[in-house]
């Protein structure tokens, strides 16, 4: 598939659109395309989506540590995909959510 790109490193270990506005998030989601981390659709920000929409890169892969799933926003299913370039996951001491410290003590009722 041409969505995919195994070369591409991640774009950091958090959702770079949260870290650049100083939010949070839940789960994190990589671009397979480009490796742009994003926030899931549970996130208040909901970024993967967004950077799906807004680029055309359909494909993601979790950021999750212990998950391998891939996701077409497209068919909006799960996807096969090839192996991706290390890290395939945020840091397994980060929290979650995170990052630590922009988690406000209310987040569960701002999740989607």
């Amino acid at each position: 598939m041409d969505q995919i790109d195994p070369t591409a490193p991640p774009s950091g270990t958090g959702c770079a659109d949260c870290d650049a506005t100083g939010s949070w998030w839940l789960h994190l989601r990589r671009c397979a395309a480009c490796g742009h981390v994003g926030c899931c659709d549970s996130s208040p920000n909901q970024h993967a989506t967004a950077h799906a929409h807004g680029t055309g890169h359909r494909v993601v892969q979790s950021f999750e540590p212990g998950e391998g799933w891939f996701w077409d926003y497209v068919e909006g299913e799960f996807a096969d995909g090839a192996p991706l370039a290390a890290p395939t996951a945020h840091p397994a001491d980060q929290p979650v959510p995170g990052p630590a410290g922009r988690v406000p003590a209310d987040w569960m009722t701002h999740l989607h």
